[in-house]
């Protein structure tokens, strides 16, 4: 699996991987802290939540532009200190008034700028580390081990958000909405972790930097190898695909707003036996080591290989064993539902990478723009769960609280298995997807245009993020089986989309 990969592909991963691990835990508690802090609705949080999400994948198309003409490693490290000033803005305490409301949106501009400039840019960078033929074939396993890398740090960020704000409750004596502050503040220790790995190991990929007079040459060669019908051919295949992944990160990033409402007000709070060992991250670290163990002995190729392997998964199982209590009762919070969804990513990647690896022995894998088409299906699949799961339950209630803003109130005790299952499924769904249609655009996108078609597919996510914004107007004023309907339905309308253009978009492979 991460056999004769380009070195800098762990540099540029492990340093994506703080900067989105800082990135997730503030997301992990965002929405609701809109609510809990400002005493926002559940619409005008969502309204709040969607634009930033909006912003953070639309500004990758001016990172983009930049990076074209200025490099891509400088726009790298420029983003990561814009972040910085952004998140350390954010991590101030200034209360629930208008100024206050005023500094947060400010924050959540330079965090979205700052992300523009460094995330697209770095995947970028990862792409053009496979234009050195030795790799060639290795692009696709390449991409999914960079996203299984961001999704390590997505797994602890709910932990971390919901530890750290305990601690500055309890410990600290904060008020609750004041110790939101400090799961902010977790990202600016993250990034600077980000950069210190960037610059140590950057002579592994300094090559694929840009902004010199070399790489500008031979960018310019490899354009000159593309006619215009070419060109045109390759954007419209890649405009198309931005048109339905569109689609399926609207439906995707309700993890964050109206799956983490329905979490929230509908999910049983609390857990037991083997249930309860699904909510401490490091049980689902052990499951993580015995994945891999179980992969490192089929694979190795010496004796030592494999036994180190069964001694791994050994004690990761021991571990478990010694974890498990059936008569210890956990406290669930909402936001850490959303570590499955990275959890799932990390355990599953080597799985996903084994059946498309057999597959393309055989001459059988789907191509990129298949495994997207199947990745829409995989979704709908998901939301269809969450519209039987949520028959006959009543609909979403508020109260006034103490303070005088409206509080959600749970009315519900749902198994957590529905959430747990579903994000299982959005995930095989996102795994053919995402790093599918990275790939995709590192490879079809013309050479000149490399960073500005990279925007491309950020700005539809972007697009796709502001229509996230859906979830939060339809929760409480539709019926919960027909809010995870309408996502159910976009997704496979998507999908049908995809299989008609088919034809143009593998002809472009």
């Amino acid at each position: 699996m991460f056999e004769g990969q380009p070195k800098g592909l762990f540099a540029l991963a492990l340093a994506n991987t703080g900067e989105r691990f800082g990135y997730y835990t503030m997301l992990a508690v965002f929405a609701l802290f809109l609510r809990a802090n400002y005493g926002l609705s559940p619409a005008l949080a969502g309204t709040i939540y969607s634009a930033f999400l909006m912003f953070v994948y639309f500004f990758p198309l001016f990172g983009g532009m930049l990076a074209d003409k200025f490099g891509f490693g400088k726009m790298v490290t420029t983003g990561i200190i814009i972040m910085f000033a952004g998140y350390l803005l954010l991590s101030v305490p200034l209360g629930g008034d208008t100024f206050a409301l005023v500094v947060m949106l400010a924050a959540l501009l330079l965090i979205g700028f700052g992300t523009g400039l460094f995330k697209g840019n770095l995947q970028v960078m990862v792409g053009d580390l496979y234009n050195d033929p030795q790799y060639k074939y290795k692009r696709d396993a390449g991409f999914s081990i960079f996203y299984m890398a961001i999704n390590v740090g997505a797994l602890f960020a709910p932990t971390a958000a919901i530890k750290v704000k305990e601690y500055a409750e309890t410990t600290l004596g904060y008020s609750s909405n004041d110790a939101y502050h400090f799961s902010f503040a977790v990202a600016c220790a993250s990034l600077i972790l980000s950069i210190a790995i960037y610059c140590i190991f950057r002579s592994t990929f300094r090559h694929a930097e840009g902004g010199t007079k070399k790489t500008a040459r031979v960018a310019d060669t490899a354009v000159e190898e593309l006619s215009k019908e070419e060109t045109k051919q390759r954007i419209v295949a890649l405009c198309l695909v931005y048109a339905v992944v569109i689609f399926f990160w609207m439906a995707f990033h309700q993890n964050g707003l109206s799956l983490t409402y329905f979490a929230d007000e509908f999910t049983a709070n609390s857990a037991s036996g083997l249930q309860a060992m699904c909510f401490d991250v490091w049980n689902l670290v052990a499951v993580i080591f015995i994945v891999y163990g179980l992969f490192s002995a089929f694979h190795s190729n010496t004796g030592k290989g494999r036994l180190t392997s069964l001694v791994v998964i050994a004690l990761a199982v021991c571990f478990l064993c010694l974890q498990y209590d059936s008569e210890t009762i956990v406290k669930v919070s909402a936001p850490i539902f959303q570590q499955f969804n990275p959890f799932y990513v990390v355990a599953l990647t080597p799985v996903s990478m084994a059946i498309f690896g057999v597959l393309a022995t055989k001459g059988k894998e789907p191509s990129a723009p298949r495994k997207i088409a199947y990745g829409m299906i995989v979704a709908a699949i998901a939301y269809a769960l969450m519209a039987f799961g949520s028959l006959g339950l009543p609909m979403p209630q508020t109260e006034m609280g103490a303070d005088g803003n409206p509080v959600a109130v749970h009315v519900a005790d749902v198994t957590p298995n529905l959430l747990i299952t579903v994000y299982l499924v959005l995930t095989f769904g996102e795994l053919l997807l995402s790093p599918m249609g990275i790939s995709f655009v590192s490879k079809v996108a013309p050479p000149k245009y490399k960073g500005m078609m990279m925007g491309g597919w950020f700005v539809a996510t972007a697009i796709g993020n502001q229509l996230v914004v859906v979830g939060g107007l339809l929760w409480g004023a539709v019926p919960l089986w027909l809010c995870w309907s309408v996502f159910l339905a976009v997704c496979l309308l998507a999908a049908v989309f995809m299989f008609v253009m088919m034809k143009r978009l593998e002809k472009v492979c």
